[in-house]
């Protein structure tokens, strides 16, 4: 009797939440702000970054920005930012459940920094409840629901921001400007570096206790509930498949956005190849440490390299790409005819000549969040230095390249180099991975190297051509009932 009267309770529950969220579909709000009157805004996720997003909306209140809202399923970190804003004036709202908050109609903004796989449906919830969004990259957790976010804020006719804000930086718009009248001649070679040291997450032994302040069914949302296999709930997500997209979608989503902003491509690639692995130490994360992607581009390729172990060999920390002698560990490195660009942070470009002779430098930037509310005044996806459509693309490059590994095969070093030979940008990528690794004591013919198959991608379908096994993991199966519309 007691086990059917939890059934009863549980699939009540269940029903009640199916119809919360029907209703986030079924109705639109209408209000948006004028040139002149407040802006009330709400902030989702602030473990980590969300944090910037309350200080960075927070520092706009002579722009009529006012937070009334913070939401996190994590009961501790939400009680702990409503008591900080309250302690500095600010009376906010608190909520583990963004459809509550997104019940209410005073609301104007949701600025959204939760893990990937909430991403899309957080935006989408949003907009159809009327709401202008600003949502951190990478903006989708597959290439499928990224789309869907366009096609809904382009429906409900709301301002949606990615948080590339590198995309805000006067200075790096110049230097592609300045790439793009030919300066330079044409581009080789759109390269992007994530060389970021990232240590083993561990391994452990049996299922976590996740903590009792997590609402943990709101947590994993759209994606599989499972057991905790990890022993960090939050940051190390990164890292795991069913919510995370490793480093090419959590750092390098910014550098690929660079790349590509340089070569002027406005669709996904016609062609994607990675090869990477897990390699150094043995732990519970899945996406790969070392990788490098290549988008065939008909203009020019798009490389991408991620390496997340410290070169051991003469104790020198993490390498850097040769010609990026400024920066160079996180950077993008623009190769063309009569010289090269580098990007080596988030607000500067310097172009240089074949001898490494400095020839000319751009600096600068405005705030991304203002930006953001601007357009939000005036109603104008062309005000956005990073409209959602521009998040999506970048996003969508992380995860087709993604999608090549994770349809790889382990060989050798012989035999990944009768793969790619028909490119020599590839190869000249992989070599130097392969010292990278070996500088790490790692033997690539017993530690070996995943190399996926080239997928190739009709652009206007967006569906990779001939493989449908490559098509299914464009999308996700998705749980009840955090399920992102197909007609949104």
């Amino acid at each position: 009797m007691l086990m059917k009267s939890i059934n009863r309770r549980s699939f009540l529950k269940q029903s009640l939440l199916t119809a919360a969220t029907a209703s986030f579909t079924a109705r639109s709000w209408s209000q948006v702000a004028g040139a002149n009157s407040a802006i009330r805004s709400a902030v989702v996720g602030f473990k980590s970054r969300g944090n910037s997003h309350i200080s960075g909306l927070g520092g706009l209140s002579a722009q009529g920005v006012r937070l009334v809202g913070l939401c996190d399923v994590d009961d501790t970190v939400l009680r702990a930012g409503v008591d900080k804003l309250d302690q500095r004036g600010t009376k906010v709202d608190g909520y583990t459940d963004i459809r509550k908050l997104l019940e209410r109609k005073d609301v104007d903004v949701i600025s959204i920094a939760t893990p990937n796989h909430w991403h899309a449906l957080a935006t989408i919830w949003s907009v159809q409840a009327g709401k202008d969004v600003y949502c951190e990259k990478p903006v989708c957790h597959n290439v499928w629901e990224g789309r869907k976010m366009v096609e809904a804020a382009r429906k409900y006719n709301k301002i949606v921001q990615t948080g590339t804000q590198c995309r805000s930086s006067s200075g790096i718009r110049e230097g592609v400007e300045w790439v793009k009248a030919g300066n330079l001649g044409k581009i080789l070679v759109a390269r992007g570096l994530c060389y970021k040291p990232r240590g083993s997450i561990g391994k452990v032994e049996q299922d976590m206790r996740v903590p009792e302040s997590i609402d943990y069914d709101i947590w994993c949302g759209p994606a599989p509930k499972d057991p905790l296999r990890r022993a960090n709930l939050h940051y190390d997500w990164h890292w795991i498949w069913n919510y995370g997209n490793g480093d090419l979608g959590n750092q390098g989503i910014h550098q690929m956005d660079i790349a590509r902003w340089f070569l002027g491509e406005d669709e996904l690639s016609p062609s994607v190849l990675s090869v990477g692995g897990r390699l150094g130490y043995v732990d519970d994360g899945e996406t790969p440490n070392t990788q490098f992607v290549y988008h065939g581009y008909e203009k020019a390729p798009l490389i991408f390299e991620v390496r997340g172990l410290t070169e051991k060999v003469g104790a020198r920390g993490m390498d850097k790409f040769p010609d990026a002698q400024t920066g160079g560990s996180v950077a993008v490195v623009i190769h063309c005819e009569g010289g090269y660009v580098v990007v080596p942070n988030y607000t500067s470009a310097i172009a240089y000549d074949h001898d490494r002779k400095q020839i000319k430098r751009w600096n600068g930037a405005s705030d991304h969040f203002e930006n953001f509310i601007n357009g939000v005044r005036s109603r104008k996806t062309s005000d956005l230095n990073a409209d959602i459509h521009e998040g999506f693309v970048s996003s969508a490059l992380c995860h087709t390249g993604n999608i090549s590994y994770q349809l790889g095969w382990k060989k050798s070093p012989n035999e990944i180099r009768e793969e790619i030979k028909g490119s020599k940008d590839a190869l000249e990528t992989f070599e130097r991975m392969q010292a990278h690794l070996e500088a790490n004591e790692l033997d690539l013919n017993d530690s070996k190297l995943t190399v996926g198959p080239v997928l190739q991608m009709n652009a206007n379908r967006r569906r990779f051509v001939g493989n449908a096994e490559a098509s299914a993991l464009l999308t996700r199966h998705y749980r009840r009932p955090y399920v992102v519309p197909e007609n949104v």
